[in-house]
């Protein structure tokens, strides 16, 4: 009886963090696609604008309509499309389109929520007639239910929901000033650091963080909250922590992991050294606080948001004169992490060995695996499915993560290179899980995504990926095609 008594509130806990994971994806998913928009933008923006490095006031002219109406509506698109394919991405645009038309805010929050509600409503709508639609007017339901419907939530959007995402844009707006003149920013790391993670960083950047800083940005010309998610220099001082002071194989690791974390901007990489030891979480938190205090007071801020986290993108989106506020509150909050973190790792060296890395990477595995809406590892284990074979050389490779953007583009590259060293030249291409083609035959993924990568691509052979820099698991596939030749 204790045991269950004990047991229930870790269950609920996990499944409340489960339920925001999965939110953070949701989110991702509509907004990471459309990153390259937000880049486009803030480029122009740092270019072009009457303060930045090559003022045009002809060009500065797309500027507003950028972020007011083009980069909404994409979001409110992409949204409907992961609710019911492209029939559903066109309603959620035109439904999106309601609520960014003479908005006095960017209507991000807006479009997160008419692009999801557009797809479903017309997913509803299609299966309710579905069967009962007589032969040859198919075409003429289908058009005219997405255009009414579209046209429908488009001026329900227009007249009711854009005025209260105005005012809750302008709240939130009101908040973010506020936070920063009382010097209260530092502390949002105490929740940032730890919910990245969780793999809520998601949810914090995209849901909350972004709208905010981009409503900044678009009145001042930076903004200093693009800076406190996607900062990769606490992160940079725990791995640098670790090849410092750390043992064996897992002191071996940071080198690769460093460069994945901090040029790469693949920030989950580190995850699993924060789990090895979970004290270490004070050495991001106060990392964190270091960094945003610096950017605070040097008055630090970005143009758009960089993504992903890259030292590199952080420095493209930054805008004229502000280099030394940026990269001075990255290098404090590594150093801060670094000390902090190195003085944790001194004292448990000993305690952590390669079986500990491991276990704290399959715990990130099952964490992100609930996060991106797949069965966990043990899950998976427990419904063991039929392997496909290797029959001949594949006309193409396929690599493939959430948004086909991080994780995947450095495993595509990783894996090209390997082949071509092999003698193969085969083709890799990085791709989202969801997109993978029906016809693949080669397959590489996270454990994560191998569920879904079967179901989209039920006759490939997967290659399941545990380290991206472990170049076993691709040698896995060239040992194959070796055996195909002899």
């Amino acid at each position: 009886m204790a045991t269950h008594v004990a047991a229930q509130p870790v269950a609920s806990s996990g499944r409340a963090r489960a339920a925001m994971q999965k939110f953070g994806g949701f989110l991702a998913g509509m907004v990471m696609p459309n990153i390259p928009a937000f880049i486009a933008w803030g480029l122009i923006t740092a270019f072009f604008i009457p303060t930045g490095w090559t003022p045009n006031a002809k060009l500065d002219q797309l500027v507003s309509p950028m972020v007011s109406f083009l980069i909404p509506v994409l979001i409110g698109f992409t949204g409907g499309r992961l609710v019911h394919g492209i029939r559903g991405g066109v309603v959620g645009a035109i439904a999106t389109a309601g609520v960014a038309i003479g908005a006095s805010q960017p209507m991000f929050i807006g479009a997160m929520i008419m692009g999801p509600l557009g797809g479903y409503l017309i997913k509803q709508f299609d299966r309710a007639v579905e069967g009962r639609i007589r032969a040859g007017f198919e075409m003429l339901v289908n058009t005219f239910s997405a255009g009414i419907l579209g046209g429908a939530l488009a001026i329900l959007g227009f007249l009711a929901v854009q005025p209260v995402m105005d005012r809750v844009s302008a709240w939130l707006g009101a908040a973010a000033v506020w936070v920063t003149n009382a010097h209260l920013l530092p502390l949002i790391a105490i929740f940032i650091e730890p919910g990245k993670v969780l793999f809520l960083n998601n949810a914090i950047n995209h849901g909350i963080l972004e709208p905010i800083g981009v409503e900044q940005a678009k009145q001042t010309g930076k903004s200093i909250f693009f800076l406190l998610e996607t900062d990769p220099g606490p992160g940079l001082g725990l791995l640098m922590a670790y090849w410092a002071f750390a043992k064996g194989a897992i002191r071996q690791s940071a080198p690769g992991a460093i460069l994945i974390q901090f040029f790469g901007g693949i920030h989950e990489v580190y995850f699993p050294y924060v789990l090895m030891r979970p004290v270490l979480v004070l050495a991001v938190i106060l990392g964190g606080m270091a960094a945003d205090t610096t950017f605070m007071l040097l008055h630090a801020g970005l143009v758009a948001t960089p993504s992903p986290g890259s030292i590199f993108a952080e420095i493209a989106m930054t805008p004229k004169g502000g280099y030394f506020p940026v990269l001075s509150g990255i290098f404090v909050g590594a150093l801060v992490s670094f000390l902090v973190a190195s003085f944790f790792i001194r004292l448990s060296r000993d305690e952590m060995d390669e079986s500990t890395l491991a276990f704290a990477q399959a715990v990130v595995q099952d964490m992100k695996s609930q996060s991106k809406f797949a069965p966990s590892a043990q899950a998976t284990a427990q419904a063991p499915v039929e392997e496909a074979t290797l029959a001949r050389v594949p006309e193409a490779v396929y690599f493939a993560c959430e948004a086909g953007m991080g994780s995947s583009a450095m495993g595509a590259s990783i894996l090209k290179k390997r082949l071509q060293e092999a003698g193969y030249d085969i083709p890799v291409h990085h791709v989202p899980v969801n997109q993978l083609p029906s016809t693949a035959e080669v397959v590489f993924t996270q454990a994560s995504f191998e569920t879904r990568a079967r179901q989209v691509a039920p006759k490939a052979k997967i290659y399941l990926v545990q380290n991206f820099l472990n170049k076993a698991t691709y040698d896995q596939l060239i040992e194959d095609l070796d055996r195909l030749k002899g």
